[in-house]
């Protein structure tokens, strides 16, 4: 059952900016700089055993970028989130360690990305000092993913109650199925 002190946390500060109830955007939002950043990885790795690797250095730079402004996309509606989550709880604290995870990694990629701007020019493989920047950042991002894991798994952060989700376990259909073919 949901208790008085998670219902907060379930529903949209802004169902327009944040997304309806029992289906937020950030979870959607995520995807854009988690997988361009796998992507600019692989990019990177790649670069080391072609033999002309300018344009997997040149498309590792561009996921990169592509990836702080998902990444900075998705912290918006993050902290729509944050902002319905009670102060002073386990879930609070969980979301403040994930947004500051979050924020760092996207910092250091907007740093690693300032840093390879234009070097891709001379055709050459990622530096080691920015492929490693790159597979730390990764790794701190793959904490944080854990922690939004435990925020919607765990504590049901933006996550429908209990007899909302019993909807989808029920036999026949639905009014608010009528019409709609899910």
């Amino acid at each position: 059952m949901t208790s008085e002190s998670q219902l907060p946390a379930k529903r949209p500060v802004s169902a327009s900016l944040a997304g309806p109830y029992g289906h937020p955007f950030h979870p959607i939002l995520v995807t854009v700089p988690i997988g361009a950043w796998v992507a600019s990885l692989a990019f990177d790795v790649a670069s080391h055993v072609v033999d002309r690797p300018g344009f997997l250095t040149q498309g590792s730079e561009w996921l990169i970028g592509v990836g702080v402004i998902g990444a900075l996309l998705a912290a918006m509606v993050g902290f729509l989130d944050l902002f319905a989550i009670p102060a002073g709880t386990r879930a609070f604290r969980t979301a403040l360690i994930h947004m500051t995870l979050n924020l760092l990694v996207t910092a250091a990629y907007a740093v690693n990305f300032l840093w390879r701007h234009g070097d891709y020019t001379d055709g050459g493989s990622v530096g080691l000092g920015r492929l490693v920047l790159s597979a730390v950042s990764l790794a701190v991002l793959g904490v944080s993913g854990f922690l939004g894991g435990k925020l919607a798994y765990r504590y049901g952060v933006r996550v429908a109650d209990e007899s909302t989700q019993a909807e989808g376990y029920t036999a026949g259909r639905s009014r608010r199925d009528v019409g709609s073919r899910v």
